[in-house]
């Protein structure tokens, strides 16, 4: 099925904000249903301790390699592979060698604009999608290459350009690009992906000014962190409305922790048990060995803990402790699996259609979220719903399209 991307749909969601009135927010996926992926530790953060180095759990190809393969039985649609330069592995050759060893899960990879030429990125990315027939999806992320401090002006210049150029290399006959930074024109048979209707889905993840302009007006998912729910919905507005000027609607996804477990007594010392042997040293250097650590949304988490109780909860369930061992996502959903169920209900209520989770260790985790709670939503791919992953073979040159001089 296509989608209108121009047609809002509006979902109605009771959270009272300050002023007393209560909003819509306009989503591109009308289905209340969600997508949910787990993360692989493709960049050497997997414990069961956290604030610890975990030599049992490297982001080596076998460990990595157990993760995916466990979320793909599982049943989750799809997978996180983040990227990062730190030990571990990088994402397209790690996907590549995963794509005829997994069956079922759609991956998430995420992509450093700017580190490839565009149109050979353009053509990674095509391959990799006719080996996984149509199940890639893509994270852009806008961030500084490694070793390098950039100018965030050139960075959202080069994001912007480089994912125009992917448009164009997937959907026209002809690269035919004149930007500021890259001036391409040229034949497009070489990248054409298997997904249709504009190829893979973009997803995208930033709170600064520029990162929303750029998923507002190029990118398909705005990946969010854990924070208060209204803070989030609050987000969620801004967002749709940044999208709307640009005659677009996008959907949300939420990138966050779990613990899921039995008894809500149960999930809580779990809490206490990751911490158990934290070291605050060996946190800090963690957490600080990363691009990300200082980025807009790290440091928006970092104040949100502030106004925690003292055993880190921000709010019921939403357990922060986790962002004072790691950047990126730093909280966990906690609580049994109808309490978890009824945190996820509530946020697809606000129009969230994409839960990108995680746990500690990950490959345990993974197995307790797959048994205990994902049989029990309601699940989709936003590839096939939105009419990118065909049912059928489709006409490329690399299926049985014509082969053109």
């Amino acid at each position: 099925m296509t989608l209108s991307y121009k047609q809002p749909y509006l979902f109605k969601f009771s959270l009272k904000m300050t002023n007393n009135t209560f909003k819509t927010v306009p989503i591109r996926t009308t289905k209340r249903a969600c997508e949910v992926a787990w993360f692989d530790d493709l960049c050497g953060g997997d414990t069961q301790f956290l604030g610890t180095i975990d030599p049992s759990r490297r982001s080596n190809f076998a460990h990595c390699s157990d993760i995916i393969k466990t979320a793909d039985v599982q049943g989750f649609q799809n997978i996180l592979l983040p990227t990062s330069y730190v030990i571990g592995q990088e994402v397209l050759p790690f996907a590549s060698a995963m794509a005829t060893q997994v069956k079922n899960i759609n991956m998430l990879a995420a992509i450093r604009t700017g580190e490839i030429h565009p149109p050979m990125l353009a053509r990674h990315l095509a391959t990799l999608d006719h080996i996984l027939e149509g199940r890639l999806t893509i994270n852009i992320i806008n961030s500084d290459l490694p070793g390098l401090k950039e100018d965030h002006e050139m960075r959202y210049k080069r994001c912007g350009e480089v994912i125009e150029i992917l448009k164009q290399a997937w959907t026209q006959d002809e690269i035919d690009f004149q930007g500021e930074i890259y001036q391409f024109k040229m034949k497009a048979d070489p990248v054409k992906p298997y997904q249709q209707n504009g190829g893979p889905l973009l997803y995208f993840g930033g709170i600064s000014p520029g990162s929303k302009e750029i998923c507002a007006k190029y990118c398909d998912v705005f990946l969010m962190w854990p924070e208060p729910e209204e803070s989030i919905y609050a987000t969620m507005q801004e967002m749709a409305e940044r999208a709307d000027k640009h005659g677009r609607t996008i959907d949300f996804g939420l990138r966050v922790h779990v613990i899921v477990r039995d008894t809500e007594e149960e999930a809580k010392e779990y809490t206490k048990t990751l911490m158990s042997k934290f070291d605050a040293e060996i946190a800090e250097k963690l957490k600080h060995r990363t691009q990300d650590s200082k980025s807009a949304g790290v440091l928006r988490q970092d104040e949100f803990r502030k106004n925690a109780d003292e055993d880190d909860f921000v709010e019921p369930m939403l357990w922060t402790g986790i962002g004072r061992a790691r950047s990126g996502c730093g909280a966990a959903i906690v609580g049994t699996p109808e309490q978890i169920i009824e945190k996820l209900n509530r946020y697809m209520d606000m129009g969230i259609r994409s839960f990108v989770l995680s746990g500690y260790p990950l490959i345990e985790e993974c197995e307790l979220f797959g048994q205990l709670v994902l049989p029990k939503l309601n699940t989709i791919k936003l590839s096939i719903e939105q009419g990118r992953t065909p049912k059928e073979i489709p006409k490329t040159p690399l299926t049985f399209g014509e082969l053109r001089v």
